[in-house]
């Protein structure tokens, strides 16, 4: 890999100084992971229980939620959190060689998945949507371990390609296939949003991963493209497009820029110091969808500008680690894992942009929810996996630097 200086300075011997990581050969056990990360990645999702809550707390007021209680989001929620620390604790358990040898097959399954959730009688519909596969205990959204997954298999796949990103054939062309199957399956159920994510974060990896910088933007603007299609030969698209564009014209308002007009809204009320948790007005049945694609605008609406900046500061601390992280463990020879790190901290950044940008009217309308904090199982699930494989990787780097082995 060549050196962009994001690598730390090599020792006289040929290795890589302890000091440089703040690690040292004497470190206990409890000094083997990222704290900053852990604890930052903790806050983010103890607030996200408390705005889910304070978000859904008089949904039962409605026809649509009449049989629920007060506290069935909160519960739901705080369950998911559990099965995900559940599931992340044993992810971190694997060693990141043995997840390397299982990206192939693990990406087939989420294949397989994605595939099962569009047959009828086994993909549950809602809202015109057949997005998820019912467990009964809790449903699992494919589309969501597509992420975690087709990073694993862009991170394995530049390692096995590493001879040979300088041709187009060899790497490039495979990908882009895999990439339009994804993308078929994903625009059948319909979820443009999750394959927006997806082809951003495994391109960005293999630009990581030093393809040709021509040919990778010269694939950027041909994915730009295909989406600006995408919307223009979409009646639906084209419409939430046109709304984004006049949010307060008086049929956009009341229709398609209906949950923007609202979400701005919940902005301008909240200020700079918000109107109080608990206070919104907006997220009693005037905003839909508070608890999921909109959770921000709750969050700014009660906790103000003062809020919002403290959780964009907490997301951009957890994306630093991550790319941090990544840095190390390519720096220590260990590209799968150092790659992994880094698209997962590109995930998390381009989701939380987006999702950001729609609640705060810079971008158009998509449904996408806001990383470890908005309401949704497989969401939560997924985030706190890609996270434990970022620490399990920085766990590795440490362990390797006080001269144990990954």
């Amino acid at each position: 890999m060549p050196s962009h200086g994001l690598y730390p300075a090599a020792t006289a011997g040929g290795g890589f100084s302890s000091s440089v990581y703040g690690v040292n050969r004497s470190a206990s056990v409890s000094e083997s992971v990222d704290h900053g990360l852990v604890w930052c990645t903790l806050a983010v999702l103890l607030l996200g229980l408390v705005m889910v809550y304070s978000a859904t707390v008089a949904l039962p007021d409605s026809t649509k939620y009449a049989a629920y209680q007060p506290t069935h989001f909160l519960i739901r929620h705080a369950f998911s959190i559990v099965v995900a620390f559940a599931a992340a604790f044993c992810v971190f358990q694997i060693p990141m060689k043995t997840w390397q040898e299982l990206a192939p097959l693990v990406f087939l399954c989420c294949i397989a998945l994605l595939v099962l959730v569009l047959i009828p009688g086994i993909g549950k519909e809602v809202n015109g949507a057949r997005r998820w596969l019912s467990l009964y205990v809790l449903n699992i959204q494919p589309s969501e371990l597509m992420k975690v997954c087709a990073i694993m298999y862009a991170a394995d796949y530049t390692v096995r390609k590493q001879a040979y990103m300088q041709r187009i054939g060899k790497v490039l062309l495979p990908m882009v296939m895999a990439m339009f199957l994804v993308g078929m399956l994903l625009l059948l159920e319909p979820d443009m949003g999750a394959f927006i994510v997806i082809v951003t974060v495994v391109f960005a990896i293999l630009f990581l991963g030093g393809i040709n910088a021509r040919v990778f933007f010269g694939v950027l603007f041909l994915l730009t493209a295909a989406f600006a299609a995408l919307i223009a030969f979409s009646d639906y698209r084209r419409a939430r497009l046109l709304a984004y564009l006049d949010p307060w014209e008086g049929d956009n308002a009341l229709n398609k820029a209906y949950q923007l007009s609202h979400s701005l809204i919940a902005f301008g009320r909240g200020e700079v110091f918000g109107v109080g948790l608990g206070g919104s007005v907006e997220k009693l049945h005037y905003l839909p969808e508070a608890h999921t694609d909109f959770l921000l605008a709750v969050i700014g609406e009660e906790l103000g500008f003062v809020g919002v900046t403290v959780v964009i500061l907490l997301f951009a601390y957890i994306v630093k680690r991550c790319f941090a992280i990544g840095s190390q463990a390519v720096a220590l020879e260990r590209t799968f894992s150092g790659l992994l790190a880094k698209g997962v901290g590109v995930w998390l950044a381009v989701q939380c942009f987006i999702n950001m940008g729609v609640n705060l009217g810079v971008l158009p309308t998509k449904g996408l929810t806001l990383p470890l904090m908005s309401y949704g199982g497989s969401a939560i699930l997924v985030n706190c996996i890609a996270l434990a494989l970022v620490l399990r990787t920085d766990y590795e780097n440490r362990t390797m630097m006080r001269g144990g082995s990954a």
